[in-house]
C-alpha cells in the first residue's frame, strides 16, 4: 500500500515539474517571438499575454518618462494594469480614437512598473495624463466615454501640434 502511495505522490509530483516547466518554455518563447519594451525578463504572465497585442505598444518606461518630463517635454500617457478589467475594456477604445487623432499617447504598464503608482500619484486604473512643459496639467480617470477623450485630445493634442510647429 506504501509502494502504491509513493508511486502516486512522484508521479504527481514528476507532473507538475514538467508542467512547470512546459509553461516557462511557453513563456520564453512568448518573450523571444515578441519585442519586449519592458527592459526586463521577468514579466507577469497578463503582461506576456498582451506582448503581441498592437494596442499595447509605444510603450515608456518609467526612467524614461522621468527624463523627457524633467526636460520639459510634453506628453500625454496612459497608465494602465494588465489585469484590470476597465483597462481590458478601454484600451481597444482608446488606442484607436488616439491613432485616428495622432495623439502620440506613451502607455506604462503599472503592473510591471509598481513605483509609477505613487510617483505620479495614480489612484486608480485606466488614468490617461496630460504633461505640458513636464508638468502634469489634466488627467482622466476610469473607462469614460470615447466623446470624452476626444474633447481630452483635442484640447491637448491641439497644443503639442502647436509646439511642433512653433519650433
Amino acid at each position: 500500500m506504501k509502494k502504491k502511495m509513493m508511486i502516486i505522490l512522484s508521479s504527481i509530483v514528476v507532473l507538475l515539474a514538467a508542467l512547470y516547466f512546459v509553461i516557462d518554455y511557453k513563456n520564453q518563447q512568448a518573450m523571444g517571438d515578441n519585442e519586449n519594451p519592458y527592459g526586463k525578463d521577468d514579466l507577469h504572465q497578463a503582461t506576456i499575454d498582451q506582448l503581441d497585442n498592437p494596442n499595447y505598444g509605444n510603450q515608456i518606461l518609467p526612467d524614461e518618462l522621468s527624463e523627457k518630463l524633467n526636460n520639459g517635454e510634453d506628453m500625454m500617457v496612459y497608465f494602465y494594469d494588465p489585469t484590470c478589467p476597465h483597462c481590458q475594456e478601454l484600451t481597444p477604445r482608446l488606442v484607436p480614437i488616439a491613432e485616428e487623432m495622432n495623439v502620440d499617447m506613451k502607455k506604462i504598464n503599472l503592473l510591471e512598473f509598481e513605483s509609477a503608482w505613487n510617483e505620479y500619484a495614480i489612484q486608480s486604473t485606466p488614468t490617461l495624463v496630460y504633461f505640458e512643459n513636464g508638468e502634469e496639467v489634466d488627467r482622466v480617470n476610469g473607462a469614460q466615454q470615447n466623446e470624452l477623450f476626444e474633447a481630452f485630445f483635442n484640447e491637448y493634442a491641439a497644443n503639442d501640434s502647436d509646439n511642433e510647429q512653433a519650433s
